[in-house]
């Protein structure tokens, strides 16, 4: 079974985060990710507010900036996904389909993925018009009419890009004002292609021959209900954490996410938390950076004893 200074569970930016800082402090960190390097960050078409790129930059490739920059000290990556966590005398032990690594500390950075609906049509028609991602799948809807349901920053930069596409973008918002920073509610309402549905909600998703043909929506002030018809349903109505696997091994919120002081460590002493999977966090590339280098810290102070755990 290798043996491990430092474990990290997932490659968003607060991993990839995580294996550089864990790296150039010669941790020589193992990174498990059972998809893409990059999370969410590496699905997001044009990251705008990263310091240091002003004319901003493509999320794929931040992340692949990110590896190599963890590569190079010293990082080693596996694409596996992890069936289990076990706490033991030694640390944890990560158990994945073909193997299992012994781990001193561990840093759980899995993440978040986007909240369904929860109405009738939705996922009977997932991968036939209904999507979580619309960099992954605007392109395919080119010159059709799309809607995106959700008001905030992640909701609005996908009607942006949609935009740049679709015949015609519906955003579906329940309030009166977008919640997404001002920046992208005033690029929303000036794009032409943009409608904006105030007050909507979507109660039902229509189909025809297997696939998305528009959806219902209810005004929530009136009460009266009429249809669209659309080629393709975005939905950003928030997340829901990835955090299955630390059920039972580290305290959770009611919500799900993994409670963690300031310095990223959890219930569990030598296991720590970083980034969309945390509780309170800022759902931001930056922020959830932040909390990747926060979390080796606590974990470099763990191995030398100083940790107070």
């Amino acid at each position: 079974m290798p043996d491990y200074e430092l474990a990290i569970v997932g490659a968003g930016p607060a991993g990839l985060t995580a294996a550089i800082y864990a790296g150039r402090a010669g941790l020589a960190p193992v990174v498990i990710e059972r998809q893409l390097t990059g999370g969410q960050m590496g699905m997001t078409f044009l990251i705008e507010n990263y310091p240091g790129f002003p004319e901003g930059t493509p999320g794929v490739e931040l992340a692949d900036r990110m590896r190599q920059q963890a590569e190079r000290f010293g990082a080693q990556f596996r694409i596996a996904a992890v069936e289990r966590l076990r706490r033991t005398k030694r640390g944890v032990v990560i158990e994945t389909a073909d193997e299992s690594l012994q781990a001193r500390t561990l840093i759980i950075a899995t993440g978040a993925r986007q909240r369904p609906l929860g109405v009738p049509g939705e996922t009977e028609l997932v991968n036939r018009g209904v999507s979580y991602c619309a960099t992954c799948d605007g392109p395919l809807y080119r010159g059709q009419p799309v809607a995106v349901v959700g008001g905030s920053d992640h909701a609005a930069e996908e009607a942006l890009f949609l935009s740049r596409y679709a015949e015609r973008v519906y955003l579906i918002h329940r309030r009166d004002e977008l919640r997404a920073a001002k920046v992208l509610q005033l690029e929303v309402l000036a794009d032409e292609k943009i409608q904006v549905l105030w007050n909507s909600v979507v109660t039902r998703i229509n189909a025809a021959d297997g696939c998305v043909a528009g959806f219902e929506v209810c005004d929530v002030n009136t009460g009266e209900t009429s249809t669209r018809e659309v080629a393709a349903v975005f939905v950003c109505v928030g997340a829901e954490p990835q955090s299955e696997l630390a059920a039972g091994v580290v305290e959770l919120d009611e919500q799900g996410f993994i409670i963690t002081d300031a310095d990223m460590r959890t219930s569990a002493p030598g296991i720590y938390a970083a980034g969309d999977v945390r509780s309170g966090a800022w759902r931001q590339v930056v922020t959830a950076a932040a909390d990747g280098a926060l979390a080796v810290r606590s974990a470099e102070r763990y191995l030398q004893g100083l940790g107070g755990e």
